[in-house]
């Protein structure tokens, strides 16, 4: 029986969460006991407490821009070793065998594994285009303090290599799955029509996912008010929020949509658990992601649901969406690509019902649950 701790970036349920919390569903406890500890209370650890999952909350501090500035530098050093020494002692009273790290903005691991001399397995979910500096600091210390480091996709691992510092240490990939029997083509979506004021006849496009910087809300809802000025049947949804601190930016955004001339067919909406019922309701799914993104759970879960992805050429999704085939990609930060290429399959009945098919094949074949879990198990084996 091995022990493993599981350090985390935080306690909300996006896509480095989900993926997390089926894992630690899934793996097999007769070999298994998993051990979590977060920085923060959120519905994560309601959900680990849920399925029975050893769960502490310790605020330790996550590499975030609130501590790129001198001030920030020295709260988080102190932070760190503070709660660095904490995780330490954790480890040694519950007898943990390995480290599962389970994001580059998480390195206290790195002091709990030199400390008690335990193998920290490092799974990697960001490409950290910049800043640069902030690249090759957490590429080094990744290639240093781990026994073995696991990306969500190719484009990860490539992009950690380009670093220079795995020349010993190279990443491997672990395609992330989700649960296609949670995700599924049957699944209810009727209430929403309702909830939301959009007529059973519309033509639904939608995004789903944090409202930050790069996630590219702004590109789509400049492609979705392109599409509705062609289409008035077309309505479009957006859901997601923020990080706690840059409620601004969904404020910025609201405000746009309440400008837009399309307003009345725009829904706008936070967080949301219902994640389900939301991709049966739409048409085509869209990524609009201005910065690469590494393995979007949100993407595995749509094609689980048997819809059509469209999304921009780069990051992860070139590795989930084979272009013409269970969906379209566009060229990067062309807004009016994006709705060409959304309205390429709208306007085709029988392409989206065929994408939609081959979206899910394509999860199940590639990216399923199982094979995330065993692949991850064999790891841990060897450590």
């Amino acid at each position: 029986m091995k022990k493993i701790l599981y350090l985390h970036a935080g306690a909300e349920m996006y896509g480095a969460d989900k993926v997390l919390l089926d894992l630690l569903k899934n793996l097999d406890k007769t070999q298994f006991t998993p051990y979590v500890v977060l920085p923060t209370e959120g519905v994560l650890v309601e959900a680990l407490k849920k399925n029975g999952i050893p769960i502490q909350v310790m605020k330790y501090p996550i590499m975030r821009r609130k501590y790129f500035n001198i001030k920030g530098v020295f709260n988080y050093i102190f932070d760190f070793f503070k709660f660095s020494r904490k995780l330490t002692r954790f480890a040694k009273e519950n007898s943990i065998d390995i480290i599962h790290t389970n994001t580059a903005a998480v390195l206290e691991g790195c002091y709990v594994s030199k400390r008690l001399h335990l193998p920290q397995l490092w799974s990697i979910h960001e490409i950290i285009v910049s800043p640069q500096l902030m690249y090759k600091f957490t590429s080094k210390i990744i290639s240093r303090y781990s026994a073995v480091v696991v990306t969500d996709s190719m484009a990860v691992k490539k992009h950690l290599e380009k670093s220079g510092y795995f020349t010993k240490n190279q990443p491997q990939v672990i395609y992330n799955g989700v649960d296609s029997d949670r995700f599924k083509p049957s699944n209810n979506s009727e209430y929403l029509y309702n909830e939301w004021n959009i007529p059973k006849n519309a033509k639904i496009i939608g995004m789903m996912g944090r409202v930050n910087s790069w996630k590219g809300q702004h590109d789509f809802l400049k492609a979705a008010e392109l599409v509705m000025r062609d289409d008035p049947s077309v309505y479009t949804v957006m859901v997601g929020s923020a990080f706690v601190g840059e409620e601004w930016r969904e404020e910025q955004l609201r405000e746009k949509i309440d400008n837009s001339p399309y307003k009345n067919r725009i829904v706008f909406v936070g967080y949301r658990t219902d994640s389900e019922a939301i991709y049966k309701l739409l048409d085509v799914f869209v990524l609009p992601s201005t910065r690469p993104d590494p393995l979007p759970t949100v993407v595995l879960e749509a094609m689980a649901t048997g819809k059509p992805i469209v999304g921009y050429r780069h990051g992860g999704v070139c590795e989930m969406v084979k272009d013409g085939y269970n969906g379209l990609l566009a060229d990067v930060g062309l807004p009016e690509d994006l709705a060409n290429k959304v309205q390429s399959i709208l306007n085709d009945n029988e392409l989206r019902t065929v994408m939609g098919k081959r979206s899910r094949s394509r999860l199940l074949e590639n990216f399923s649950l199982e094979a995330y879990v065993n692949n991850y198990s064999k790891q841990y084996l060897v450590l």
